[in-house]
């Protein structure tokens, strides 16, 4: 692109053709998903897209395939930016191939308390590993073209009346944890768009607050688009803020009231001009606007995708216990695995919410460990239930009535029965949010099947979705029932994880059976207004838990390794709603006991996207996170789990041993507030504060190989607003190369102002070879030694540096004064 003053000059020529009336128009989304286009200047429309962990594109629809990377918490367990800027560059191919512009992401809110329900979503507790994290994301993303939202601006870190509560938090806590986590992204990423936020901050909407202005833009020099969170924008006052695009459209809250405010003086039309001079900048940048070279023409970085997804969930997935070496497995020991656990076969590999994506296949840990070991015997027990709710009937099973080929047929209907529109679908998993199908206008949606179950016995056959319906088996109705909300009603939890209505039918493996659901468009608020989730399909028999568990027992009991794979469920993690606590669901933490019991030589996989309770974790021979692990998720797991490569990643966050130990829990407001009255010590500042330990500390992870990490070079002093320069000695003391991640934090026991026990400065990961050492230099910015008090002031004298591979696992340490 040209030079920035040059842009803006031909930007603000094109801003003095539009009447008022095109520039409030540009202002609010054409539809869910995209911008207004106005020929007359040869702007074109943007599309925006969700998410984080994959781009979605324009459709919620299995037959436009998304790639599905892993959660955020996978990628932020592996401290490396390389990986985060290629976890970006891997979006924003994504992106352009399905013609998207921006991307809505990444998640930077901070794991305050591990109850929130988006935590899979978001990187961190530590607002510096955050920052640099989400920065490398979104180089990765602008670098190729298409524009990086971090999101939710700002302190949005729960799911409990999310749209309306205030989060009371103090100026110092947001300045150095909630906003410090967005800084470096706008500051020198210089993210395109920015996301507000549904909460309130100390009483005011975030889409009305100062903090849009203060300090995102006159202290940061943001110059892009504050998008707003979906129905976020609720008055015309956020039109006097810092707030530039409201979404989605075409309604809104400003339109030809936005005009009629400028006309009356209310809103000065030096205000819209900004908002809307920055949206144009946005097309210009992403080569939507005639006459402007974009930032790249193609994608620059580009690299197999599927194979980025392989390798990024081997490098975030955490070893918490290793006995005896215990892993990675020798293979030529093994003849027969139990592969065991109803996540080892029905893996999640996302969190569920607006992240969603679509992959168009997913290697689950038993397909990976059986394509890994074509030698051995793998067997598959179920153990536990652990799904909530509808499961999509599995595409090989189905035939659609219509075609005769693997699918579904889907009708809408009207009043009178006959048909508006048809299509032929892959999955009987749906979810209709914009896009051509007249969900708003019709009044039956029947979904239908030809379903060959592959086993016999009585089975729990229905649908998935808010409203009312009929389950119709061979012809006939079996059973009709409303399925209603539980809880506050939240359209993510609505769209994707919403209440079940079944009946149970007697089915036999290999005899098909004619499979529908018919329903009622017109009992479901959000078909009205064009947005539906539905599912068809079976749900899991929980009827006899010990049964389950004894075959289990009995698989393990035969084997030279029982691999458990435990995890949550959709109706655990997800968006639009909080954990109640931090169990495993069902029976998994009595089926790990009794495999344990049965065979010593157990293995645990904890396929769960934030920190779960692990009771057992000192009985079993090893633990590894391999968190929702993305569409290779089981190939990822079999190359870790038999040596193929080293599980990288280390704990973002703390994972407690009880849920009472938690020093920050709190997610549910009280009289729509909700207050951070601990300040600036969440994670493992509260815990260090608390005294408390945790089953697991943040920073901590296993690898497959020995380290000396022995020698600290650093000097005595540095001048306040300086960088401090650390050298650190790292010797790979065993058999294979590995990676570590170096760790230093800062402490000033004598403070005169309330500081964290320890807190992150720096970190680096460094690859070593077998018996070779490395120097890694960590660089701790001026920022470090700061704290927030009407400005950042630096207090000076003594304070003590940690070095060493977790956040009390600092062998080397050092004095450093900063001179004042």
């Amino acid at each position: 692109m040209d030079d920035d003053v040059t842009v803006t000059a031909r930007l603000e020529e094109l801003l003095a053709r539009l009447t008022l009336e095109e520039k409030v128009l540009l202002l609010t989304g054409r539809d869910f998903w995209t911008t207004w286009p106005l020929e007359s200047i040869g702007l074109r429309r943007m599309l925006v897209s969700d998410g984080p962990s994959g781009v979605r594109g324009e459709v919620w629809d299995e037959r436009s395939p998304s790639l599905n990377l892993p959660s955020a918490t996978a990628l932020s367990s592996s401290w490396d930016l390389g990986v985060a800027r290629r976890y970006g560059a891997a979006s924003a191919v994504e992106a352009r191939r399905k013609g998207v512009d921006v991307v809505l992401g990444p998640t930077i809110n901070l794991h305050r308390s591990p109850l929130g329900g988006r935590h899979f979503e978001a990187f961190s507790e530590d607002p510096l590993l955050t920052a640099e994290l989400a920065a490398a994301y979104v180089d990765g993303v602008q670098e190729n073209g298409v524009g990086a939202t971090p999101k939710h601006y700002i302190a949005n870190d729960y799911e409990t009346e999310r749209f309306t509560a205030s989060t009371e938090v103090s100026e110092r806590a947001l300045r150095e944890l909630y906003l410090a986590a967005f800084e470096k992204a706008v500051v020198e990423s210089r993210a395109w768009l920015v996301m507000s936020s549904y909460n309130r901050i100390n009483g005011v909407t975030a889409t009305e607050n100062d903090l849009l202005e203060t300090p995102l833009n006159d202290e940061w020099g943001f110059d892009g688009v504050v998008v707003s969170d979906w129905t976020a924008v609720r008055s015309l006052e956020s039109a006097k803020a810092s707030q530039d695009l409201v979404m989605p459209g075409p309604d809104g809250s400003w339109g030809d009231a936005l005009v009629t405010a400028v006309r009356e003086g209310d809103v000065p039309e030096e205000a819209v001009d900004r908002k809307v001079l920055r949206l144009l900048r946005l097309a210009a940048r992403v080569g939507a606007l005639d006459g402007f070279a974009p930032v790249a023409s193609e994608p620059l970085d580009v690299e197999d995708g599927v194979a980025f997804a392989r390798e990024a969930a081997a490098a975030g997935s955490v070893l918490l216990t290793n006995v005896d070496g215990t892993l990675p497995l020798a293979k030529e020991n093994l003849h027969r695995v139990a592969v065991i656990g109803h996540n080892a076969r029905n893996a999640r590999t996302q969190g569920g919410g607006s992240a969603t994506v679509l992959p168009e296949r997913v290697v689950s840990p038993l397909d990976g460990i059986r394509a890994a070991l074509p030698g051995a015997e793998v067997t598959w027990s179920l153990g536990a239930v652990v799904q909530e709710g509808i499961a999509e009937l599995p595409l090989a099973e189905t035939l659609n009535p219509a075609t005769g080929e693997p699918g579904t047929l889907v009708r809408f209907l009207d009043e009178a029965g006959e048909e508006l529109f048809r299509e032929d679908r892959l999955s009987t998993q749906l979810v209709y949010f914009g896009g051509e199908a007249p969900v708003a206008s019709a009044r039956t949606l029947e979904l239908s099947t030809r379903w060959t179950p592959t086993a016999s016995g009585e089975v729990l056959v229905g649908f998935a979705a808010i409203g009312v319906g009929q389950i119709v088996v061979d012809g006939r109705v079996e059973h009709e029932e409303e399925a209603k909300p539980t809880g506050v009603p939240d359209l993510g939890a609505a769209l994707l994880s919403p209440p079940s209505v079944v009946t149970p039918i007697d089915v036999e493996a290999g005899r098909a059976v004619d499979l529908a659901v018919r329903f009622d468009l017109s009992t479901s608020d959000s078909a009205k207004a064009g947005i539906l989730g539905i599912s068809m399909g079976v749900e899991a028999d929980a009827s006899n838990p010990d049964a389950l568990i004894e075959e289990a027992v009995a698989a393990a009991a035969a084997a030279d390794v029982a691999v458990v794979v435990v995890g949550t469920n959709s109706r655990v993690e997800s968006e639009g709603f909080d954990r109640a606590d931090l169990d495993l669901p069902g029976r998994q933490d009595d089926l790990v006991r009794a495999v344990v019991r049965a065979n010593p030589n157990t293995v645990v996989v904890v396929n769960a996207g934030s920190p779960v309770l692990l009771p057992w974790r000192d009985d079993v021979r090893a633990v590894l996170v391999g968190y929702f692990g993305g569409q290779e998720f089981g190939s990822a797991l079999a190359d870790v789990l038999l040596g193929d490569v080293e599980p990288g990643g280390r704990l973002p966050t703390t994972w407690p041993a009880t849920l009472a130990d938690v020093p920050v829990l709190d997610v549910t407001p009280i009289d729509g507030v909700l207050r951070y009255d601990e300040g600036i010590h969440i994670g493992y500042r509260a815990w260090l504060r608390s005294g408390t330990r945790p089953a697991f500390e943040f920073g901590h992870g296993l690898g497959y190989t020995t380290w000396l990490v022995d020698s600290l070079e650093a000097p005595g002093s540095v001048a306040a607003g300086s960088d401090l320069l650390l050298r650190v000695s790292v010797t790979n003391t065993g058999e294979r190369k590995g990676k570590q991640v170096v760790q230093a934090y800062l402490s000033r026991p004598d403070s005169v102002v309330d500081r964290p026990v320890r807190w992150l400065a720096a970190f680096g990961v460094v690859t070593v070879g077998a018996g070779a050492t490395e120097t890694v230099t960590l660089r701790i910015a001026p920022r470090a030694f700061a704290h927030w008090a009407d400005g950042w002031q630096t207090e000076p004298g003594a304070y003590e540096v940690h070095v060493g591979t977790s956040v009390t696992s600092t062998p080397l340490g050092a004095t450093v004064t900063v001179e004042g």
